[in-house]
């Protein structure tokens, strides 16, 4: 992959998928600096070693990455992108709604779980 300095991409992180810029790209490091502009797939809650299993010792809430917020991806996960970006809380409120659907639809006892820790996370979004 070429140097992506500058290029909008879009960008794998941990469970969740984001559009966002990149800032500093580090070849010899197999990482890119990306700046986060919008969500496209919110993260996933509960245990990443033992998904979608319920009795863990501990079920992660965790929160999307926010406006700006910057983060090192792993070169591969990075994409260019050429299309427009949406704008962050519209991105991060459709994110949330989606995924929200997907875990109501498959009705298990995990996604009971990870649909309550997504509404634990979604409390502190400063979207309305």
């Amino acid at each position: 992959m070429s140097e992506l300095t500058n290029q909008t991409v879009k960008a794998l992180y941990k469970t969740g998928s984001y559009y966002g810029r990149v800032i500093e790209d580090h070849p010899t490091k197999q990482t890119v600096l990306v700046e986060i502009l919008a969500v496209e797939k919110h993260p996933v809650q509960g245990d990443l070693h033992h998904p979608k299993e319920v009795n863990v010792p501990l079920f992660h809430e965790r929160k999307a990455l926010s406006f700006r917020e910057k983060a090192n991806m792993p070169r591969h996960t990075v994409k260019p992108f050429d299309s427009e970006i949406p704008e962050y809380n519209e991105s991060l409120k459709h994110s949330l709604e989606t995924m929200k659907t997907e875990l109501k639809n498959e009705d298990t006892d995990w996604s009971f779980h990870a649909l309550k820790a997504l509404e634990a996370v979604e409390k502190d979004y400063p979207i309305a």
